[in-house]
């Protein structure tokens, strides 16, 4: 093999399939092999195989099953997590029990989730194919990271000096905090949200890129773990304080001033690439709050939030992001902290007890 060639080779992630379906395995297989980036190094047909060659091949990024024989997916992402901690992408079912499963593996230490049928998440093939690749790719560099020692993991870049276009709210005169997530935001708002007083002063808008069929399980899920209420956004109701309302899945969500109260908007836009988008629940939430607002940004590939914060940044609000450390990915956030709109630069563990005690 030729120096270029085994350079290449070194620099490609490589990836274990999972899956009790030979076709399926073979599928993605030859998609992921059809990206220059990617290496797929083995397959396994159950969660117990999949654990051995985990240890055996110490692939960068493992996909999925959750139903399988001998050792499911959930039980399997366990036991990787405790044996040797690996980038897992999970493949499940839109319905109501394999939302509730993908958000056990995620709690698991899964980092992200497709649907399993392609024509889910994309009627374009080749855009399915790309979106598989993109979303192996990126938490491949994840995976990386978690192979390294702490103390060889580099760190961030400092933030850049936050941009202020009007003078700051003073603390406890917000009336809304408004929080997106994508990648890695699941267990993310669980850390934030499980950190709030029962008596929290404020309604919290929600905006977490996930299909519809999750986000009624993902709601009852918050709703069970955290000492605040947790629903699903639904069109009309006004907000309440110490209420977080959740952007349902494939649809947007906006908030309406009508005279002293403010009401929620959930209405479809096929035309936006996010559904739910940051960027439009952000932009509206500016247009009705103007300074009176924290917009918080969590960990999320590409940068869906960065133009909302900028809007809300005008008005005056206050803007925090996540750290690059804590974060699965550092892309929504470090789009928001690149442009200079950050106020604060926080780890995820921490964010909890300020907003608390910033509210």
């Amino acid at each position: 093999m030729s120096l270029a060639n085994k350079e290449n080779t070194a620099s490609r992630l490589r990836v274990l399939v999972v899956d009790d379906s030979g076709f399926f395995r073979r599928r993605i297989v030859e998609i992921l092999e059809g990206d220059a980036k990617l290496e797929v190094v083995g397959t396994a047909a159950n969660g117990q195989e999949a654990v051995r060659q985990v240890l055996a091949l110490k692939p960068d990024v493992v996909t999925m099953d959750i139903e399988m024989p001998v050792m499911d997916g959930i039980t399997a992402v366990r036991r990787i997590m405790a044996l040797r901690p690996t980038a897992v992408l999970m493949f499940s079912s839109l319905t109501y029990e394999g939302a509730q499963a993908t958000l056990n593996a995620l709690e698991a230490g899964a980092l992200d989730f497709l649907p399993k049928r392609f024509d889910e998440f994309s009627r374009d093939k080749e855009e399915a194919k790309r979106t598989l690749r993109n979303r192996v790719r990126a938490i491949g560099l994840e995976g990386l990271r978690m192979q390294q020692a702490p103390a060889a993991r580099p760190a961030p870049a400092p933030a850049p000096a936050p941009a202020r276009m009007q003078p700051p709210v003073r603390r406890g005169d917000f009336r809304l905090v408004a929080i997106g997530s994508s990648t890695g935001g699941p267990v993310a708002l669980q850390q934030v949200l499980s950190g709030l007083p029962a008596g929290f002063a404020v309604p919290i808008l929600l905006i977490q890129h996930m299909p519809a069929s999750f986000t009624p399980a993902f709601a009852e899920r918050l709703n069970q773990q955290c000492r605040i209420q947790v629903k699903e956004a639904e069109d009309g109701e006004a907000l309440q304080p110490g209420v977080a309302y959740l952007a349902p899945g494939g649809r947007q969500l906006a908030v309406e001033s009508q005279g002293a109260r403010v009401i929620l908007r959930v209405y479809d836009d096929p035309a936006q690439h996010y559904r739910p988008c940051v960027d439009q629940a952000f932009s509206s939430v500016a247009a009705a709050f103007h300074a009176r607002v924290l917009a918080i940004v969590l960990t999320g590939m590409g940068a869906d939030g960065r133009e909302g914060a900028r809007k809300l940044k005008q008005g005056g609000a206050s803007v925090w992001v996540q750290d690059e450390a804590s974060c699965v990915i550092y892309g929504m956030p470090g789009a928001v902290a690149e442009a200079g709109l950050a106020d604060e630069v926080l780890p995820l563990g921490q964010i909890g007890a300020h907003l608390a005690s910033s509210v």
